[in-house]
């Protein structure tokens, strides 16, 4: 999937794409009879809108075990929210090559899939962009890292509503994910609930073995174990560990081996909530930054922390925005940028190309720049605080250097005068 991410980067509005196409043609015979058919044929348009769809699921795929003790404690939900097989951009756009079947100026939509050729035209091609092309063209940028969020949650009183039995207080809850270069994928949700233990009864434990039963069998369908650098299992308290410990005693049991030769990749970490976001702090975790120091988002994490960190504590060191960024750029002090990769899509080409001569000039300074991915989470935390950030080589207080730019430009001003008379 990840080359259809990194391609829906690289396509902006006024760009031209070029690939294949099915559009229904009807034509006439001499009669006045009219027959419809599907012609394949190669289109060229000048975009005008660019969707990404990462593909779905159905979200019928329940554990069987869940789904037969209804009766005595209810079913869990299990979704498929996001697969990797389907992902497909979706361009739309007036045509620019007029063909036998199509006029000039008519609306049109490309599905672009895995596996298929299209050619981009762009009036300029940028450094950034360049390197996206790089990246998805390369060998092993798929996804590396499998993660497993997973905690205590509330079963929904909705549908707890739906059961005689006022033993529910709260539910298994896990998102199982995929995380590669350019997003983080979660391939399924499960939700199970779980009684509260009581004396004399088993539901308690029975409840907790559909939810480690559906979460093993899930895991074993969506996770490419055998693939991955590491597959990590967090959560806040112990659940970690026994999901761990259940997933090792079930490949034992099972005689499955491949699981069991991969055990040393599996690390258990431990997050302060059992949702998604929860990875922010897995990726800047000793044990999983260790196992993954030369990938890029994994450096992004790190690096987010810090300027969190630096902000709190060396603030004239962190600055975020655009405009402090780029006196920041201007006076040569970026030792690290961070900015998401949402700002080189802007419509606005002035601006893009301004981000794109920024990143040029901390590069050529020695600087380090850091591209975040706005599919990650950690992307999506910059994004918050602007989409730009920079660690500084040396402090600088901005009320000090907004004042010299208030005056440099004052000062501009009165010499324009002067010379004009």
């Amino acid at each position: 999937m990840h080359q259809i991410v990194a391609f829906s980067y690289k396509v902006l509005q006024g760009d031209e794409v070029r690939s294949a196409a099915v559009r229904r043609v009807q034509t006439v015979s001499n009669t006045g009879s009219t027959d419809s058919q599907r012609v394949r044929l190669h289109l060229t348009l000048q975009v005008t809108r660019a969707l990404f769809s990462a593909g779905s699921a159905s979200a019928s795929n329940t554990n069987s075990a869940a789904a037969s003790s209804t009766s005595s404690a209810g079913a869990g939900s299990s979704s498929s929210a996001i697969t990797g097989g389907g992902a497909t951009m979706h361009i739309t756009g007036r045509v620019t090559e007029e063909n036998h079947h199509v006029k000039m100026g008519a609306f049109h939509t490309l599905d672009i899939e895995m596996n298929r050729d299209v050619k981009i035209i762009k009036e300029e091609w940028d450094r950034v962009a360049l390197d996206r092309v790089d990246e998805a063209c390369a060998e092993g940028r798929g996804a590396e890292v499998g993660a497993i969020v997973c905690g205590e949650g509330t079963y929904p009183l909705t549908r707890r509503a739906l059961y005689s039995s006022t033993d529910f207080f709260g539910s298994g809850t896990a998102a199982l994910c995929l995380l590669s270069e350019h997003m983080t994928t979660i391939r399924q949700r499960i939700d199970v609930p779980v009684p509260r233990k009581a004396a004399g009864s088993s539901s308690h434990d029975k409840g907790l073995e559909r939810f480690y039963s559906t979460l093993y069998t899930a895991f074993l369908r969506v996770i490419p174990f055998t693939t991955l650098k590491v597959i990590v299992i967090a959560s806040p308290g112990f659940v970690k560990d026994s999901v761990y410990e259940y997933i090792f005693a079930q490949a034992t049991k099972t005689n499955n081996k491949v699981l069991l030769q991969a055990r040393n990749k599996f690390v258990r970490v431990h997050v302060s909530s059992p949702h998604v976001h929860s990875l922010v702090e897995v990726l800047k975790s000793p044990e999983v930054a260790s196992q993954l120091k030369e990938t890029k988002f994994a450096r992004e994490g790190i690096m987010l922390d810090k300027f969190f960190k630096m902000l709190g504590q060396d603030e004239l060191r962190a600055w975020y925005g655009p405009d402090h960024v780029t006196l920041a750029a201007d006076r040569g002090a970026i030792g690290t940028l961070l900015i998401s990769d949402d700002l080189f899509r802007s419509s606005d080409p002035v601006k893009r190309k301004g981000y794109v001569e920024m990143a040029d000039g901390v590069r050529s300074r020695g600087g380090e720049v850091l591209i975040f991915s706005s599919m990650h989470e950690s992307g999506q935390q910059l994004n918050q605080l602007t989409g730009i950030a920079a660690i500084l080589t040396f402090p600088l207080d901005i009320d000090i250097v907004e004042e010299e730019e208030r005056q440099a430009k004052e000062e501009a001003e009165l010499a324009a005068a002067e010379e004009n008379g």
